[in-house]
């Protein structure tokens, strides 16, 4: 062991205590993630500090050495951005958890990084409120890293993404510095909005420690429907006519292509056939448990005898609507097959028909026994693909990506709607953002990081 790494165990073991600093077999038996085959963390050593002071320490000790520090919460994201190399030591925010408070009067909600995500859901809860973000990885998900991607999830279309739903927070810098900015209110317009910086940038320029979320009164009635459309036209067109009939209440539209639905729904009770080509899953939130089901029903009944759906199911409990949002969250299934690429991108909604006819005939072509699954948050313009094609090396992951990234760049769209950039998505940045962009996104890195520990390698070089 070298001389830095000893100073800097026996500096982290006197800031944290020894339980807090593992290395060896202790860090190397531990999981890297929950995604893809099975792989653990090669990190050198991981460290766990308790509270915020703790992470300001270990930061300190970190830049003043020159070692590079990669941050872990829930270990759900799919991009590598939390991958860590033998020479990185891991900071885990897996004891900064607990709901500090809950204000019912102004909505809000004090909670630290490493709580997750289910735990702030049932928290709100308790008082009659709802935090409205919601992702199928809710019970391992943390706060710190939703806040650090950007999270988006199921309700975007009605609530946004979480960076709407942040008030304040508090967060480490690299040198230790805790830039503590808990503001409870909806309306601070002084000066620069700094939060923004920690929002999305994935632990490259800070730690988030201490988030203030914003709440939303508790919806008293959840309606959930499942719809079967013939073609992508008609798609878009009863999207519409719903989100116009639902007054404001739709609070999500997920489409799964044929391929998905009959794929994660074999074996299991079918909500409908498997005879359509889309699957449309609508969530509307409401405050009339007495009638809003029946209104929902009654959009839907309007839609098919004008033609725009083909079947329909609402549901009729709480069972039955867990029975339809499982076939769209069971996304782990897909990893049945090896090798599976995921795929994360967004784009206008009337460039995704065609968009996915040449991302299916770019791979057939390349790979006639590839199998292209297709589903996501359509009401917000966010697809996910996963493909199933080539024996799985470098090469053929390349070639995929190559296809499924490269029209979007002239239809506007990115090639990241809300899984971040990490190391996975890194070398094609430059393919929907301008030089200009990433000299300043650049510039800002320099800034807050200028040794570059935070998050080394991801998102850019």
């Amino acid at each position: 062991m070298s001389d830095r790494r000893t100073e800097l165990l026996s500096r982290c073991r006197a800031a944290l205590g020894a339980d807090a600093v593992l290395t060896g077999k202790r860090v190397h038996e531990r999981s890297a993630g929950i995604w893809g085959p099975p792989r653990t963390i090669a990190a050198g050593a991981l460290v766990r500090p308790a509270d915020t002071e703790q992470v300001a320490q270990v930061l300190a000790i970190c830049n003043e050495l020159g070692q590079r520090v990669v941050v872990h919460g829930g270990l759900t994201g799919v991009v590598d951005g939390a991958w860590a190399e033998p020479a990185d030591v891991v900071l885990s925010l897996e004891r900064l958890t607990g709901v500090e408070t809950v204000d019912p009067i102004g909505a809000t909600l004090q909670v630290r990084a490493g709580t997750t995500l289910a735990a702030v859901q049932d928290a709100a809860a308790e008082h009659g409120l709802m935090f409205p973000l919601d992702i199928g990885a809710r019970g391992t998900a943390t706060i710190g890293g939703n806040v650090a991607t950007n999270a988006g999830g199921n309700r975007v279309i009605r609530y946004g993404m979480i960076r709407s739903m942040v008030l304040g927070l508090e967060a480490v810098l690299a040198d230790g510095t805790v830039l503590s900015s808990l503001s409870r209110m909806v309306k601070n317009n002084a000066g620069y909005d700094l939060k923004q910086l920690f929002i999305g940038t994935e632990g490259t320029l800070g730690i988030v420690t201490r988030v203030v979320l914003r709440l939303v009164p508790r919806p008293t009635s959840r309606t959930t429907a499942l719809v079967g459309v013939g073609d992508f036209d008609r798609v878009g067109r009863l999207l519409g006519h719903v989100s116009a009939a639902c007054g404001g209440m739709l609070s999500a539209c997920e489409v799964m292509w044929h391929d998905y639905y009959t794929f994660v729904s074999a074996g299991r009770p079918r909500p409908l056939p498997a005879e359509h080509s889309y699957y449309v899953l609508f969530e509307a939130l409401g405050d009339e448990p007495q009638r809003d089901p029946e209104r929902f029903a009654s959009i839907l009944a309007d839609a098919q005898a004008t033609g725009l759906l083909e079947d329909a199911v609402v549901a009729k409990s709480g069972a039955e609507e867990e029975a339809i949002w499982a076939i769209r969250d069971d996304v782990v299934r897909l990893l049945e097959l090896r090798p599976m690429f995921l795929f994360d991108v967004s784009l206008p909604i009337d460039a995704v028909e065609a968009y996915v006819a040449r991302i299916r005939a770019a791979l057939t072509e390349a790979w006639p026994d590839g199998r292209l699954f297709v589903f996501g948050h359509l009401g917000d313009g966010n697809i996910h693909l996963a493909v199933s094609a080539g024996p799985g090396s470098g090469d053929a992951r390349t070639a995929v990506e190559h296809i499924v990234y490269g029209p979007l760049g002239a239809i506007g769209g990115s090639i990241s709607a809300e899984h971040g950039i990490g190391l996975e998505k890194k070398p094609y940045l430059d393919w929907c953002r301008s030089d200009e962009e990433i000299a300043v996104m650049r510039a800002i890195k320099k800034a807050l990081d200028p040794h570059g520990i935070l998050n080394p390698g991801k998102v850019f070089d």
